[in-house]
């Protein structure tokens, strides 16, 4: 390994050696003091996560590889609520804080997560491009993804309108999170750009470039797994001793925790101008907390010592419309494969406002606020949702898949694909539809032969 990819990879292992040592040697220091340690290896994990997906996209398909990353970046949320929903098997007290703390984590991640890194590209685009960017315009394959997340979040309405997470509708949801993988794995591999610790790892050899790609994941999904609990434990105990209301705190305190990787590695992506990678691993991360984290739960609520069924209160069921309906929005507005800047700050707004309205009936009218949003931008998109619904099952019906509606198209940019000069660098974010204003964060694949 060189010098130039061994500090920056041992720096972050250093930084995890402290959590390890508290977690491995039972060791219970101050909440300050842990909530300072497994934060810095949550950190660290999630650095060298990033590192290692961006290189295995060199062997593996890149939607696998997103998918991939997101499962071991929300491996903190399962650990979180899988502990709650176990111990609500023989506690019913538990019950609420599985559901609260899932139910936050999702809305944490669509309603600051998506905006977050959509206004990071954009930045980054208006800065490389010269000029002011509107829209991050995504691939079209990420019409699949979209197709898996409307499929899941209207299933998720069955949730509160029967008042449980039963057994058969986890097994179901787990069995379509199978198939989402299963799909991801069969896209096309194209040559990734990488750039700094990334493509170091992406320039070795085969046999030693998967070797540490493996062992990347393997470390960083174990030190997060091993920090998770005891870094939102010292949130919550923090957060209690200044008197904060303990629901609140596992309902977003710990989720700030549990989703630290994932907004992370999300993050890196889009300074690094990869906005496709950074809004598909969130888009990814939400496929996969409706599915195999719900999913999950019931099975861990039995295995615990409770029922076939995972019964929530009247609270819960507020908490699941609205994160339902939260969802139904981000999908239905993306359906145009566009994420526009206006949409960004309006989910930001709209998830603010939980904290400036709340109560029970605040919760109802920002369903309806964001249920209103939703079926408005249904009926204008109508043209897209079947497409989007079939997206995940083409290729496996005998049927001619519908072919994909033409976007809007704006006027042709200033600088156009296949034109010659000084300002070629800057082609990789204007897409052959994208105008003035709109960004398409994808890179121009390296067509040079490597060593592999």
């Amino acid at each position: 390994m060189s010098p130039k990819l061994a500090r920056p990879v041992g720096l972050c292992v250093a930084l995890t050696v402290p959590a390890l040592f508290l977690r491995l040697g039972g060791v219970h220091p101050a909440a300050a003091v842990s909530l300072a340690a497994f934060g810095a290896a949550v950190v660290a994990a999630s650095f060298l996560l990033a590192w290692g997906a961006e290189a295995a996209r060199v062997d593996i398909a890149g939607p696998l590889a997103i998918a991939l990353l997101a499962v071991i970046a929300v491996l903190p949320e399962y650990a979180v609520d899988l502990y709650f929903s176990y111990t609500a098997g023989h506690n019913p007290e538990y019950v609420q804080y599985a559901a609260a703390n899932m139910t936050g984590s999702n809305r944490l991640l669509l309603g600051l997560g998506w905006p977050l890194v959509v206004i990071i590209s954009l930045w980054v685009a208006s800065r490389r491009s010269g000029r002011g960017v509107r829209d991050l315009v995504l691939q079209s394959g990420y019409r699949t993804e979209l197709g898996f997340l409307l499929i899941a979040s209207l299933v998720a309405f069955l949730i509160p309108l029967s008042g449980q997470i039963s057994l058969i509708l986890g097994f179901a949801l787990l069995g379509f999170f199978v198939f989402y993988l299963w799909k991801a794995s069969r896209s096309e591999t194209s040559e990734p750009d990488l750039v700094g610790p990334a493509a170091r790892i992406g320039d070795l050899p085969r046999r030693p470039r998967r070797v540490l790609v493996t062992g990347l994941f393997v470390f960083a999904a174990a030190v997060i797994v091993l920090s998770a609990e005891p870094f939102a434990q010292s949130l919550i105990t923090t957060g209690a001793q200044l008197g904060i209301d303990r629901f609140l705190l596992v309902q977003w305190v710990a989720p700030l925790a549990s989703e630290a990787p994932e907004f992370i590695v999300a993050i890196l992506f889009a300074l690094h101008g990869k906005g496709s990678d950074a809004i598909g691993t969130l888009i990814s991360s939400k496929v996969n907390q409706w599915t195999m984290l719900v999913g999950s739960l019931p099975v861990a609520y039995l295995v615990g010592g409770g029922g076939t069924t995972l019964p929530l209160d009247g609270r819960q069921v507020e908490e699941f419309l609205l994160t339902a309906t939260q969802a139904l929005l981000g999908v239905a507005v993306l359906l145009t494969l566009r994420f526009p800047r206006w949409l960004a700050f309006i989910l930001l707004a709209l998830f603010a406002a939980q904290y400036a309205v709340p109560g029970q009936g605040a919760r109802y009218l920002l369903c309806a606020i964001y249920g209103g949003i939703a079926v408005i931008a249904l009926v204008r998109n109508r043209r897209y949702v079947v497409p989007t619904l079939a997206a995940p099952f083409r290729g496996l019906l005998r049927v001619s898949p519908q072919p994909e509606p033409e976007p809007e198209r704006e006027p042709e940019p200033l600088l156009s694909p296949g034109r010659g000069g000084e300002h070629d660098d800057l082609l990789p974010l204007l897409g052959r539809s994208g105008g003035a204003g709109t960004a398409v964060l994808e890179r121009i694949p390296d067509t040079s032969q490597r060593d592999r």
